[in-house]
């Protein structure tokens, strides 16, 4: 099985919505149609998109307003756009430095349910900041990965945050490489107001090359995934 991987760049948040929810359609569209796959078609899984976006915030179906601890109006003023999406989760914060990957799969071709598909990208997250020396790890009933200090309130260094219909994926992760992190001084990130949220940047007290974090994410990612990820 194959995935294809599109870097984008950097691109607006609105932009590549708008292509992923197109990736995402027209594969739901597919299997609800029962459309016959070409033999090369059948052995793809879907595609990768890898993006940093401009300051974007972004709330999910089921996240509260209250998280976000100012207006719409102010954030255009911060030069940051407002998003209420279609994603599980609650408030995030997507930003220059910020490493997000939005996976269009079909979890059925790779023999997957939800819960163990986010685990999976919570996995490849681990593996890849253990590369640099940071220790990730899960905490029970928050999606994410999280880096724990003796003393001190857990960190979430990734959010993960997904949408799927008949086991087709969209959206997916942020990981945080070298971001500034005072724009998350504007939510309550993820819901949560007695946890904070780190970098790779932060961790380690050195600059991180987000090219080099991005292939160390698409290798894990085909790992774990079981699957070959190809640009």
């Amino acid at each position: 099985m194959k995935a294809l991987c599109r870097p984008l760049g950097k691109m607006d948040y609105k932009e590549c919505w708008q292509l992923q929810q197109s990736l995402f359609d027209r594969m739901v569209a597919a299997k609800q149609h029962h459309i016959p796959e070409t033999e090369e078609q059948a052995a793809c899984a879907g595609t990768l998109l890898l993006v940093e976006h401009p300051p974007v915030y972004t709330l999910g179906k089921s996240g509260k307003m209250s998280n976000m601890l100012i207006t719409e109006e102010r954030l255009r003023g911060l030069g940051a756009a407002f998003y209420h999406i279609d994603r599980g989760g609650d408030v995030t914060f997507h930003g220059w430095g910020q490493l997000v990957g939005y996976p269009i799969l079909d979890l059925e071709k790779l023999g997957l349910g939800l819960k163990s598909y986010i685990s999976k990208l919570e996995e490849a997250v681990i593996r890849t900041v253990a590369h640099y020396g940071i220790e990730g790890s899960r905490i029970e009933g928050a999606s994410g990965v999280w880096i724990r200090h003796e003393g001190c309130a857990p960190c979430k260094i990734c959010a993960i945050g997904v949408r799927s219909s008949r086991y087709i994926t969209m959206h997916g992760f942020a990981l945080n490489v070298s971001t500034d992190l005072s724009w998350f001084h504007n939510i309550n990130p993820c819901g949560f107001t007695d946890r904070g949220v780190t970098s790779i940047e932060r961790e380690t007290g050195r600059s991180v090359d987000l090219d080099e974090v991005m292939d160390l994410v698409v290798k894990y990612l085909s790992e774990e995934l079981d699957v070959k990820i190809y640009k």
